[in-house]
């Protein structure tokens, strides 16, 4: 059958063939009907072949389409598993990026707050100083005021000495140790003007000076004392702002 095809026979070639008549040879109409039927069968297979072929070149193309579907599948899991690779590469570079950036502004804030906490402790020890001198300085100077009040204590039969040596109309209430000043001069004022003895003039000068003179003290003292109470708590104030 394959040399059949190979030859390009056709059914009709097959049908249209005619031997040629010798003496005693074949039957004529058994030889007619052998050539119809073989043309009838090589007509089947042709058609059949042809057949076949026609699928075959679907098949062909199918294989062909399918063939390109797979070389762009495979393209593109290739250009996936790249994209992949180099998204996985970017992101441990960014990771390994913001780790040490994060790294370095935690080191930076711990520096800063160890900064800020030696200079919190040296003010505080500045501040701490500042306070105990002026403890200090407050205490001695209460000391002082509590030496004076005792020695006012000490002096009062001075003033009761003094107040009784002057006339009935100018004896009034004894003054506070801070209005001690005016309070004298104000009793200078109204002394009488007869002259006193010796040593009843001496004495009352002595107490009257004696007087005015801690009135200065107590005024001055309180004076201070305000003004280095004022600067100290200025201070303090300053570096709890700060």
């Amino acid at each position: 059958m394959q040399e059949v095809i190979k030859v390009k026979l056709t059914p009709l070639d097959v049908r249209k063939h005619e031997f040629k008549k010798t003496i005693r040879g074949y039957d004529p109409v058994e030889a007619d009907a052998f050539l119809e039927m073989v043309s009838d069968e090589l007509e089947a297979l042709i058609r059949e072949k042809n057949e076949l072929s026609d699928e075959v070149l679907k098949l062909k193309t199918q294989l062909r389409d399918y063939q390109n579907v797979e070389k762009t599948l495979q393209q593109t899991l290739v250009t996936a598993q790249e994209t992949i690779t180099q998204s996985k590469e970017n992101s441990s570079r960014a990771a390994e990026m913001l780790i040490r950036e994060a790294e370095l502004n935690a080191e930076k804030v711990v520096r800063d707050a160890r900064l800020r906490l030696a200079e919190m402790k040296n003010e505080l020890v500045v501040i701490k100083a500042q306070k105990d001198s002026f403890a200090r300085r407050l205490k001695h100077l209460l000391e002082s005021q509590i030496e004076l009040i005792e020695v006012l204590e000490l002096d009062d039969l001075g003033f009761e000495r003094y107040e009784a040596k002057l006339p009935n109309e100018a004896k009034r209430e004894t003054p506070t140790p801070i209005q001690e000043k005016i309070e004298f001069e104000a009793v200078e004022d109204e002394l009488p003007e007869e002259p006193l003895a010796s040593d009843e003039a001496a004495e009352v000068a002595s107490d009257e000076t004696h007087g005015i003179r801690w009135g200065k003290r107590i005024v001055a003292d309180e004076d201070a004392l305000d003004r280095e109470s004022d600067t100290q708590q200025s201070r303090i104030s300053d570096k709890l702002i700060i």
